[in-house]
């Protein structure tokens, strides 16, 4: 009987031929860089899992330069955009991005260690999980398409954890009854 863990799915499914996540946890370890996961993978943490071949984090901003540096000289490519960083390999189709909106750093204190497919990880408290997961939904400017995947990671929220619903702006509470 063949067993498939939760790291060799995650590696199947983003076709990787290195352990990307294993990688990134090195370069956050060998900063000494405080994080949290957030984003669907954040979700999967609390709720019923969905394969997603993003990994979305936060990284203290004082550590963002040491981490992006860290993983060039561990051979990943690191590329900056207008709200994120995104930390990639040839040899994976998982895409990390670091989130860089200041919002997201009051997220840190308050993360907690989780297990996401087999690694252990600091992943945003629920409560922060939704309010990032409602942040990205109200984007008018992220695509539509991420933005509805953006709902649905806030039903399935809402699904395990019914109170919940209270935290959420009037109007979109209004938009989900």
């Amino acid at each position: 009987m063949f067993i498939m863990t939760g790291k060799k799915f995650l590696n199947s499914v983003s076709k990787s031929r290195v352990d990307l996540v294993q990688l990134l946890l090195e370069v956050l370890a060998e900063t000494g860089a405080e994080y949290c996961v957030i984003g669907g993978l954040a979700v999967n943490a609390y709720a019923e899992p969905v394969v997603s071949l993003d990994l979305d984090l936060v990284v203290e901003a004082r550590k963002i330069e040491s981490v992006c540096k860290s993983a060039e000289d561990k051979g990943l490519n690191v590329k900056p955009f207008e709200h994120s960083i995104n930390i990639s390999s040839p040899h994976s189709d998982l895409r990390i991005q670091l989130q860089i909106d200041a919002r997201y750093q009051a997220f840190l204190p308050r993360a907690v260690q989780k297990d996401i497919l087999g690694y252990p990880m600091k992943v945003a408290a629920l409560k922060d999980v939704l309010i990032g997961k409602i942040w990205s939904y109200l984007d008018e400017t992220r695509r539509k398409s991420k933005r509805q995947k953006d709902l649905a990671d806030i039903y399935r929220l809402l699904e395990a954890y019914p109170d919940l619903k209270k935290e959420l702006p009037r109007h979109l509470r209004k938009k989900l009854e």
